[in-house]
């Protein structure tokens, strides 16, 4: 899942703004961005490595220390203490765990094959982007439209007040995920746009990946605090 996840991390900085969006967003992808890091460790190879070849149920890696159940507790631990250090609350370290659990039970849903500690070990996931990769995008894009108008209707129950532009930014930023998703769910974009077979230098797909995570991490951190203006 990807925005979904990000949806989340919205509803925790409004619930408790002293943790900061950047804190919680973070926490919400958490395992995403170590599963880049340990993609470049060795220890969580991604294929396809060409971005043009892949698509969402096509791409195979074993995530094994970023996803799977048992590192889970590491993570719920570690950014827990991240969030009592940092803001010198208990509360803010638990609502960052929240989001890390909460990515975990959202992939359940919609994400890639997880499992207790290895592929040898039980699945914990439903693993729909690789045998139901529309209904996974599905149901995150119902998850995200959910979360989005309980953030919404919450602010203006608050007196919160945004500009259209400044809700279209964040909103549209959504619609982007789910629509890049849906475009290379079965159909990767050498197939879509006949793209030739080059070693282009910048065409690999976690690098594609960073990219795009970081970028909307701070694209949120950017326009969801914006316009926050009380009555």
């Amino acid at each position: 899942m990807l925005a979904g996840h990000y949806a989340t991390a919205l509803v925790a900085y409004q619930k408790y703004p002293k943790g900061t969006l950047l804190y919680f967003l973070i926490a919400s992808q958490l395992q995403d961005l170590l599963w880049f890091t340990f993609h470049y460790l060795g220890l969580e190879r991604t294929t396809p490595n060409d971005v043009f070849d892949t698509t969402v149920n096509n791409m195979v890696v074993n995530m094994l220390y970023s996803h799977d159940l048992i590192p889970l507790i590491a993570w719920l631990i570690i950014i827990f203490l991240l969030g009592k250090m940092i803001f010198k609350e208990n509360k803010i370290g638990l609502i960052g765990s929240a989001l890390v659990l909460g990515h975990f039970v959202l992939d359940f849903f919609s994400g890639h094959p997880h499992h207790i500690f290895g592929v040898d070990t039980a699945n914990v996931g439903l693993g729909n982007y690789a045998t139901n990769v529309y209904q996974a995008i599905g149901i995150e894009a119902i998850a995200t439209v959910g979360i989005l108008w309980y953030f919404f209707s919450q602010e203006s129950k608050n007196g919160i007040q945004r500009s259209f532009k400044n809700k279209a930014s964040i909103i549209g930023l959504f619609v982007f995920g789910i629509v890049f998703m849906l475009s290379i769910a079965t159909t990767s974009f050498r197939e879509l746009l006949g793209i030739p077979e080059l070693d282009l230098g910048f065409n690999t797909s976690v690098p594609t990946l960073i990219i795009t995570y970081v970028g909307m991490i701070f694209y949120l951190n950017h326009f969801v605090p914006k316009f926050k203006v009380k009555n």
